[in-house]
């Protein structure tokens, strides 16, 4: 049978349940409780074939990889409703035909089936049906009915637990089932009494009790609903809770039942925590939307934010949601405080940086002795030095930020005293998410300062240390002015895709670290804008015309000053007319020198004897000590070149030609483009922005290195006496004055 060493092993000591959704991918033994609703039709009628399909693939894709899997099912009765319908309306038909004649058969009515006997009709075609879908994946299946006796009397309590265990050990599927042909109507005042005592009145309460029975760590409920509300769904201020507390009952409400099934949502509570205490963790789930239904299972148990979870380890501190919403509050505040009062709190972050650097060296120095490598230790590293060149970039952006939010781009007189203006003001609520570099965090939360917008830091482990004290000493300046909460780092186990989810709250995400990075986080955030870059495949062009003694400085500080940079060169392009000259010799043997592996791009390999390693692609992101070189016969070759291959990131053409390099500067589409400079050169500290949150390679708002500007947006305010209104016919009030004056200038009111 297949190993399941990465996964919790039932026989453990069963004490407690998952403190974390990130743990439930350990989870070795699940139990899946698909709710009525979910198995069966809108008509309730017969099942709905198609999520059944999707629900089997996923608990057999579970099983494959080594998961033990049952499957708490309803739909006996569904099934059977359909099937005894269809045997009614067919032996009517056939009755009134012979005694009636035909225009009778319109008068035929149903009459009403009792639930037992068509759990009796349905069971056997339930089961049929999961026998064949499961076959489909390999998977075998076997069925076990089961009725209140089979857990309160101990000896069908023990078989029972045997033939699950030994079925579990065989591969098998075990989908069990309430012996609704059989079984008598539940006692009300037995319903989830004490830890062992619990009445099997509907398959909530059967799977809680066959979960803690089995020592289960997962049980899923799927049923209609989204998971636990904090109002009656569908009402404005509903929000779903992402986490349950058994402390938490008094802060819900309980809304309608299920459209069918007995079991409502106060049940489907009341079961969940029976089974939490019993040391099973459980998630309350929707099995009925179509957007998610072919990955809702697979989603709970890689522990991604679906429906409700239920825990019994209540965190010190807010959740990230309740962060979002407390930093976007006080960010309201601090976009409203004067210019003056912004930049006093970023000088006071400068000062705090070099007065508290034995502090802030001291944390670096734990995050660098847990480092892996030297590249990391490279990212991580923080020396005296480099805070002070800190803190000097944030006195420089504290200058900026005096004349930043509120500044007037354009006024206009619409009409005699109807006056329009359009000014700066800040996006909102910023996620930053940022990899191994510390130095980000002063730098990003400064220029979130400046431009009076709110932020969210997500920052890598590998610094949290260095991490948790810059970010201290950041609320510590922003406390100046009553702001603290309005940066916000999330030092929780979330994931980065369900932080890319807060689309209702996150109004800009800004990643900072590996294309792989910024390419997962373009993918799952849907709902909200991503500024940032996905490549970094920048070019070199070295054109005929080009000076040796440049050509190798700017060759070797674009390659070799920090390889793992975005803006390092990656594709070295050579003018035809350059191979097997002096030139080109030192070029090579620069790059040999400096330990630089070359890939050959097509056309160059073809042009030698014995060419390096030929290029896999043009399109490569190195990120080391290599580099591709390519060979091309003309400056607009080059042009051509980088726009197939190139990320419009930063692209550089060294040539002596002012005409050359022009038409190079005004041909090509990147972010960032040089003449005869290193593309290192391509950051915020040396355009003089001070810092930068990121650089953007997008086609609106923003690109290249983003300072203090591409953190702000406009908004239009329109100044009236009340008197004027906005006439669009021929003669009106809108057409016959636009007067645009430079921004600041006071109107003309003659």
């Amino acid at each position: 049978f297949r190993s399941s060493s990465a996964f919790r092993r039932p026989g453990r000591a069963h004490s407690s349940s998952f403190a974390h959704r990130s743990e439930l991918r350990q989870a070795k033994r699940i139990v899946v409780k698909l709710g009525s609703a979910v198995v069966t039709r809108g008509d309730e009628c017969g099942l709905a074939l198609g999520r059944l399909a999707s629900i089997v693939e996923q608990v057999a894709m579970l099983q494959n990889q080594g998961r033990e899997m049952m499957i708490v099912t309803s739909g006996a009765v569904a099934f059977g409703k359909q099937r005894l319908r269809h045997e009614i309306l067919l032996s009517q038909s056939v009755r009134q035909a012979l005694h009636s004649g035909h225009s009778q058969l319109n008068d035929m009515s149903l009459p009403v089936l009792e639930a037992r006997a068509c759990a009796a009709a349905g069971q056997s075609g339930l089961m049929a049906l999961y026998e064949a879908m499961f076959t489909q994946y390999s998977t075998c299946t076997a069925q076990v009915l089961v009725t209140n006796l089979d857990f309160h009397d101990d000896q069908k309590r023990q078989n029972l637990n045997s033939t699950l265990r030994e079925l579990l050990h065989m591969n098998i599927v075990p989908i069990i089932n309430t012996n609704d042909a059989v079984v008598p109507p539940p006692e009300p005042n037995s319903d989830l009494q004490g830890v062992n005592v619990i009445s099997i009145k509907d398959n909530d309460s059967l799977a809680a009790r066959l979960a803690v029975e089995m020592k289960a760590d997962l049980l899923i409920a799927l049923s209609d609903v989204e998971g636990l509300y904090n109002s009656p769904p569908g009402t404005d201020d509903a929000k779903l809770i992402d986490i349950f507390y058994p402390g938490d009952q008094q802060s819900i409400t309980y809304g309608t039942k299920s459209r069918v099934g007995i079991g409502g949502m106060e049940a489907k509570v009341k079961a969940a925590l029976w089974a939490l205490h019993g040391g099973t963790s459980v998630v309350i789930a929707n099995g009925t939307n179509p957007k998610v239904t072919g990955h809702v299972i697979t989603d709970i148990v890689e522990g991604k934010k679906v429906g409700t979870f239920f825990s019994e380890f209540k965190p010190a501190g807010p959740s990230v949601e309740e962060q979002t919403e407390i930093a976007r509050r006080s960010g309201r505040t601090l976009a409203s405080l004067h210019p003056v009062q912004r930049s006093e709190i970023i000088c006071h972050l400068a000062d705090l940086l070099t007065e508290r650097k034995e502090e802030i060296l001291a944390a670096n120095k734990m995050d660098m002795d847990l480092a892996v490598s030297a590249a990391m230790l490279k990212r991580l590293s923080l020396s005296p030095a480099k805070l002070n060149s800190l803190a000097v970039g944030l006195r420089q952006i504290a200058m900026a930020a005096q004349d930043s939010v509120g500044r007037v781009l354009r006024r206009t007189r619409v009409a005699h005293n109807l006056e329009l203006e359009q000014i700066t003001v800040p996006i909102g609520l910023l996620l930053v998410i940022f990899e191994a570099r510390p130095d980000c965090l002063p730098q990003v939360s400064t220029l979130a300062i400046a431009s009076g917008n709110a932020l969210l830091l997500k920052g890598g482990k590998e610094a949290a240390n260095t991490n948790h004290v810059l970010h201290q000493l950041t609320q510590e300046a922003l406390s100046m002015h009553g702001v603290k909460e309005a940066v916000q780092m999330v030092s929780t186990r979330e994931e980065v895709e369900d932080l890319c989810r807060l689309d209702k709250m996150i109004d800009l995400i800004v990643p900072r670290g590996s294309s792989q990075l910024v390419r997962d986080i373009q993918r799952a955030a849907k709902g909200i804008p991503v500024l940032g870059h996905s490549e970094g495949i920048c070019h070199v062009y070295v054109d005929s015309e080009a000076s040796i003694d440049k050509v190798i400085k700017i060759v070797r500080d674009s390659k070799c000053d920090y390889p793992a940079a975005c803006n390092a060169m990656e594709t070295l392009l050579i003018h035809r007319d350059i191979l097997r000259t002096p030139m080109f010799d030192q070029i090579i043997d620069m790059l040999r020198t400096e330990r630089v592996k070359i890939h050959a791009g097509p056309r160059f390999a073809s042009y030698l004897t014995f060419s390096p390693s030929e290029a896999k692609s043009m399109r490569t992101e190195y990120g080391e000590l290599e580099c591709c070189m390519e060979v091309v016969d003309s400056m607009q070759e080059a042009v051509e070149h980088i726009h197939k291959y190139g990320s419009s990131h930063t692209d550089v053409i060294i040539t002596e030609n002012e005409d050359t390099a022009e038409k190079f500067l005004q041909q090509l589409d990147s972010a960032c483009v040089f003449w005869n400079a290193s593309s290192r050169f391509a950051d915020g500290y040396r355009f003089g922005l001070g810092a930068e949150v990121g650089i953007s390679t997008a086609r609106i708002h923003a690109r290249g290195p983003v300072g203090l500007e591409g953190l702000l947006t406009t908004k239009w305010v329109l100044r009236g006496d009340g008197h004027t209104v906005a006439d669009f016919s021929e003669h009106g009030t809108m057409k016959y004055l636009h007067e645009n004056l430079p921004a600041g200038q006071p109107l003309n009111t003659n």
